[in-house]
């Protein structure tokens, strides 16, 4: 079986509200999972340039990069033309405070993008690395450390 490197980035875009911070996610799956808006760096972009375009395309919102959260890393398996592959995947993600835009204008790649608040975000995501990524992003939020620039 061939083996596929894919770096990608992401974010968690999130808005105050008066009974806390929501976030976006993105359906997948035909339906069947809830993810953090992500997508491949093109060559020669800088990863928080392609954690800002991903998120805009994905769930139709825009926001201000506040900092770098976490790189996550997996494997998958892709049936492509010429076979199975094993994908090796880095994502990089950002926390983004809202700006502007709507949830109706996320792209064809995903089923839907809605609001969350917090809890019921990282409940409703389907996978564990992801999760730990919220979870980071929640202590930032709740720790008031989401200003100034990127970390790490």
């Amino acid at each position: 079986m061939r083996t596929r490197l894919e770096i990608s980035a992401g974010g968690v875009i999130y808005r105050q509200r008066p009974k806390g911070p929501e976030v976006c996610l993105i359906q997948t799956h035909e339906g069947t999972a809830w993810q953090l808006p992500k997508g491949l760096i093109e060559r020669g972009e800088p990863a928080e340039d392609a954690a800002l375009r991903e998120v805009a395309e994905e769930t139709g919102l825009s926001g201000e990069l506040l900092r770098r959260l976490e790189k996550i890393e997996y494997w998958y398996v892709w049936d492509d033309d010429g076979g199975r592959v094993r994908v090796h995947k880095f994502v990089y993600f950002f926390l983004l405070r809202y700006t502007t835009g709507s949830t109706k204008d996320h792209d064809d790649e995903v089923d839907d993008a809605r609001w969350f608040p917090l809890a019921e975000a990282h409940s409703k995501l389907s996978f564990e690395g992801e999760r730990r990524v919220l979870q980071l992003a929640a202590e930032v939020l709740a720790a008031g450390d989401s200003s100034g620039q990127p970390s790490g």
